[in-house]
């Protein structure tokens, strides 16, 4: 992966879950928010596996969004 797909992709994700943390925070949905910030958490620590070369632990599917 490339110093660029690495940005790219570390951007995605961001974009992705803080933006929904930001909604469930801004509705005041709190355990919503801090499951968002674990799965934001989870998709990194995958992407750092990828990274260093090692397999991916199985994990639980993330709980569905909601919007």
């Amino acid at each position: 992966m490339t110093r660029d797909q690495l940005a790219a992709e570390l951007t995605r994700i961001a974009k992705l879950q803080l933006s929904d943390i930001t909604r469930a925070v801004k509705n005041g949905e709190k355990s919503i928010a801090l499951n968002e910030v674990t799965d934001l958490a989870r998709r990194l620590h995958l992407l750092s596996d990828a990274i260093a070369g090692r397999p991916a632990a199985p994990v639980a599917p993330a709980p569905a969004a909601h919007p």
